[in-house]
């Protein structure tokens, strides 16, 4: 008899329907499968056996074929155990097969028949109702992942003797009902106004969080890049709804997805170590998984003392941070990962740290400096829109007992910002996801001509910007959607010359020598 059930295989961040065809034949025991598995999969084998027989069920002494199709697509990880007992439990007549014809089927069994979790329930399930499937098979761990998608009945379960007594009509099981975790943000213990002085920078972090813009921070040690850095996340708008589920995606296919919060609704603050390698940035792997830029996606990628990155995990930065998505290439095929994410980096001037401090001499040689300022490519630094100085905070400023803003209240300033934002862009395409803007930051060029519109004032002052400061096309157009946020947050619609002044002192200044 011929057995087929549904499953499902995650390609990048998305799902693809994989059909798990299990024919019994008379011949000498045992099991093959075919369809292009990895080892895993194979593995598939001694589980299943095992996992059958411990929950009390017969294991068909006959010749087992299992073809996983389509052949052309290949299959990893250990989630078709549980698709493959049941079809071999369905060929060989010990459940009905007909319940199964319109179920996705996913899940890892343990020996004694337990299902255990597995990785990319959320996209498996998006493509399980986008595919006509009313109902998904999925652990109880991960169900109320898969419950996120609305109009999707999911049973949770937990062990295949119950599953095999629910398909026969012995015992219900309740159908997953949806719920919403809140996550209880660490990043709330950094508070705006505990951080002494520093009151410019403050003034940059929020310009960069109202306009999602990219900001570096040049300074000397113990200035404060790296508290001020972590403070961001705390003046960020909230989620929404489906930013969340672009985030969850990610991070259930990179099985990173915390335990017992199905729905991230915080925005992620990724801060690699500068040792991490490219692979391990963009994305990669034999068959390739999100990197750092894709978990940062819709939050915060902080690259602390950003010098001593190598050059090659720096360059590719260059491609992410202008097309919002990286697409890692393999002989197999290629993945594209969204990655549009905020940059925030921090460094020193120079080596010791001290180049340019008035009360600290730097003992490195000119030599030294231009070759650590150097380590940062041209392009790279033009790509980003904020250029901000952090000088070394005074004592009158660190001894005083009087507090700044919170981080609350300039949260308020950055989504109303955010929220004029929205407006303006309600005219784009509400079914194109991938096309929406959902900041200043995220309009191409010709959104920039049509939304950022200078007076004359304005063009005269760009004009002789452009002229003094050499400044390339791409740092035009940054500079407009710097000068179009700046104005949000002074609730003007129109981009006006003193916004225009201010997103210009932004720009690199002759600091490097």
């Amino acid at each position: 008899m011929l057995a087929r059930i549904y499953s499902c295989a995650v390609q990048g961040l998305d799902g693809e329907i994989v059909e798990v065809e299990v024919d019994l034949a008379n011949g000498l025991p045992g099991v093959i499968i075919v369809g292009l598995p990895d080892t895993a999969v194979q593995e598939s084998r001694e589980r299943v056996q095992s996992a059958i027989k411990n929950s009390g069920l017969i294991f068909p002494r006959k010749h087992v074929r299992v073809n996983l199709a389509p052949a052309s697509v290949r299959k990893e990880g250990p989630s078709y155990d549980l698709p493959i007992a049941l079809g071999i439990l369905a060929a060989s007549e010990q459940i009905p097969l007909s319940i199964l014809t319109d179920v996705l089927v996913i899940g890892e069994l343990s020996l004694d028949g337990s299902v255990r979790h597995v990785r990319g329930v959320l996209p498996m399930a998006a493509m399980a109702l986008d595919k006509g499937f009313q109902r998904v098979f999925v652990p109880q761990v991960d169900a109320t992942e898969a419950a996120l998608i609305p109009g999707l009945e999911v049973i949770p379960i937990q062990d295949l003797a119950q599953l095999c007594s629910f398909l026969n009509g012995s015992s219900p099981i309740p159908m997953q009902k949806k719920t919403q975790n809140v996550v209880d943000p660490a990043w709330e213990l950094t508070n705006f106004r505990e951080i002494k002085g520093q009151e410019h920078v403050k003034r940059a972090l929020e310009i960069a969080a109202a306009g999602g813009h990219n900001i570096l921070m040049i300074g000397p040690p113990g200035a404060g890049k790296t508290l001020l850095a972590r403070a961001l996340p705390a003046i960020l708008p909230s989620m929404t709804i489906q930013e969340s589920l672009d985030v969850t995606r990610i991070y259930s296919v990179a099985d990173l997805l915390p335990k017992d919060i199905p729905l991230i609704q915080t925005r992620p603050f990724r801060a690699p170590h500068h040792t991490i390698s490219h692979a391990g940035l963009v994305g990669g792997g034999n068959w390739p998984h999100p990197g750092e830029i894709s978990l940062a996606h819709r939050g915060v990628l902080f690259l602390d003392e950003l010098p001593e990155f190598s050059k090659q995990v720096l360059e590719v930065l260059r491609q992410p941070l202008e097309d919002k998505v990286v697409t890692i290439s393999r002989a197999r095929g290629s993945l594209t990962f969204p990655a549009n994410f905020q940059l925030v980096a921090a460094m020193n001037p120079c080596p010791c740290g001290y180049y340019g401090d008035p009360s600290h001499p730097c003992t490195c040689s000119p030599s030294s400096i231009t070759k650590y300022q150097k380590r940062i490519s041209g392009p790279l630094l033009d790509r980003i829109d904020i250029h901000i100085q952090v000088p070394r905070v005074e004592y009158q400023k660190l001894s005083d007992d009087r507090l700044g803003e919170s981080s609350a209240l300039i949260r308020t300033r950055v989504e109303t910002a955010r929220l004029l934002q929205q407006e303006r862009f309600h005219a784009q395409d509400e079914d194109d996801h991938s096309k929406k803007i959902f900041s200043n930051a995220d309009m191409k060029n010709a959104d920039t001509r049509q939304y950022c519109i200078l007076d004359d004032e304005s063009r005269k002052l760009m004009e002789s910007a452009m002229r003094q400061m050499q400044l390339t096309a791409r740092a035009y157009f940054r500079i407009l959607k710097l000068a179009r946020t700046i104005a949000d947050l002074a609730e003007e619609e129109h981009i006006g010359s003193v916004h225009l002044a201010e997103a210009l002192q932004y720009r690199p200044q002759m600091l490097f020598i």
